[in-house]
């Protein structure tokens, strides 16, 4: 039999799924209409044009189809052996008055949301949609990172310069993923493949690790819901090399100047990274002693099975991550273990509240001047801002996909199921369907292994709670 195409286009269930959708944000007590006081300041905002003027670099931005708050730009350069990057992050705290209407309800936020049934963002769509997002063809004030780099990736020299720039270009993933494989050479994305894979090789070398897991994605089209399981491209990681480089030079200069604020994440310790090596050796997919696990992480084949098992067990290793503020001496804890280098968020200030901050910070310190009072007198409530909003996030994520799971399900309980185990947990077997792209859990049958597959039973699922509910078969 065909597997059944898992889109929710039935109305009853559609109800059914909208009003869970309302009843999980009222449960986390999500924030929705912006006060018409926080409105009347964002339409306001008027800040002045910055000194500089770079638009006559033809920027371009990468972005998920149909982005409209696009955080940063890229222009790319050869120059002799090594590159030029101009990274261009959206000039936020230009639209922001600190202490005002705006920054009280950003405070609030934290962070924008993706609700199943909509986005709850951080600025108003006047500052987020339109005058401070990179759009194409029309002048933004923007951060400016210029990086001078070695033919092998490594960074020769870094400038920060607040500047007037202009967008040529609006590219989704797919597009420039395209454009690479073209050829094309005056294509504005000709060099992100070259580039990119070098600071990969330097994370290599530095022993940072990536999972690039495959991304499980609310899809709403045709008047209905999908749930897709979405392996990232490769221009993907290539765009996240240039955000991680800007993170860690910015991170460079609030050490330096020790002030700011990182995105810190413990490394593992030698029994969990023990314990995962004795798991990969049970999957039969050994980490060889010779390999750091990020080299081991990097050459698993993403469409392999047991490469999934190995991945969802190794999530295990990444855990821990959160803010350290500091303001007069450098933190004890300064590494952000994934990426075995201290780091810092400065990329997303559209979308993330920390990164105003970092922005701020890192523009004082490249021009010479004090950082402002603002900044320093608020920085220490910024971590405890940012984990009660990643905390709102995970739920709002976590609760979505398991109500669209369950209402996809809702018309196949009776039915079975091929499932890939992922992991097992105690006497429960953590697994995936292939269609639709669920992930559940039963009691484990006999001879059940992660990397492997067993039949599954659908025996409830309930829209209300997002609950569903499996037996093996």
């Amino acid at each position: 039999m065909p597997a059944r195409r898992p889109h929710l286009t039935d109305s009853v269930a559609q109800s059914e799924l909208a009003e869970s959708l309302a009843a999980l944000r009222a449960s986390l007590e999500l924030p929705e209409e912006f006060a018409p006081e926080v409105l009347a300041e964002a339409e306001a905002a008027s800040p002045a044009a910055p000194a500089a003027d770079l638009r006559d670099l033809p920027f371009a931005t990468i972005d998920p189809s149909g982005s409209t708050d696009l955080d940063q730009a890229m222009h790319l350069a050869r120059r002799g052996d090594g590159y030029v990057v101009h990274y261009a992050i959206a000039d936020v705290p230009a639209f922001v008055a600190p202490g005002g209407a705006v920054d009280r309800a950003a405070r609030e936020r934290g962070q924008t949301l993706y609700a199943a049934d909509g986005r709850i963002p951080l600025h108003p769509p006047v500052i987020g949609d339109d005058r401070a997002s990179l759009l194409p063809d029309a002048d933004r004030a923007a951060f400016v990172w210029r990086f001078e780099l070695a033919g092998d990736g490594t960074i020769a020299s870094t400038r920060l310069e607040r500047a007037l720039i202009r967008s040529r270009a609006r590219l989704d993933y797919r597009e420039a993923q395209a454009l690479i494989d073209a050829g094309d050479a005056d294509a504005p994305v000709a060099l992100l493949g070259e580039i990119g894979r070098a600071r990969v090789e330097q994370e290599r070398i530095r022993g940072g690790a990536s999972l690039n897991t495959p991304d499980e994605e609310i899809v709403r089209s045709d008047g209905g819901y999908d749930l897709l399981r979405r392996t990232p491209l490769p221009v993907e990681d290539w765009n996240a090399q240039l955000s991680l480089m800007t993170g860690m030079s910015a991170a460079s200069m609030m050490l330096d100047a020790r002030v700011g604020v990182l995105r810190t994440m413990p490394a593992p310790d030698d029994e969990r990274l023990a314990a995962f090596r004795r798991q990969t050796e049970a999957l039969g997919c050994p980490w060889p002693g010779d390999l750091s696990y990020g080299e081991y992480l990097r050459g698993l084949d993403r469409a392999d099975p047991l490469a999934l098992a190995v991945l969802q067990i190794a999530s295990g290793l990444f855990r821990g991550a959160g803010y350290v503020a500091f303001d007069g001496t450098v933190p004890a804890e300064t590494l952000q273990a994934a990426l075995a280098a201290p780091y810092a968020h400065v990329t997303a200030p559209i979308r993330r509240l920390v990164d105003r901050w970092g922005l701020v910070v890192c523009a004082a310190v490249a021009a010479g001047r004090e950082v402002p009072a603002w900044v320093r007198d608020s920085l220490p409530g910024l971590p405890p801002i940012m984990a009660a909003s990643a905390q709102r996030a995970a739920q709002l994520d976590s609760g979505s996909i398991a109500r669209v799971e369950a209402a996809l399900l809702h018309d196949r309980v009776g039915e079975r199921f091929t499932a890939t185990v992922l992991e097992l947990r105690g006497e429960r077997a953590v697994f995936q369907l292939e269609t639709p792209a669920v992930t559940a859990s039963c009691p484990a049958p006999d001879g059940a292994r992660a990397g492997g597959t067993i039949e599954v039973v659908l025996e409830a699922a309930d829209i209300a709670d997002g609950s569903v509910r499996f037996t093996a078969a």
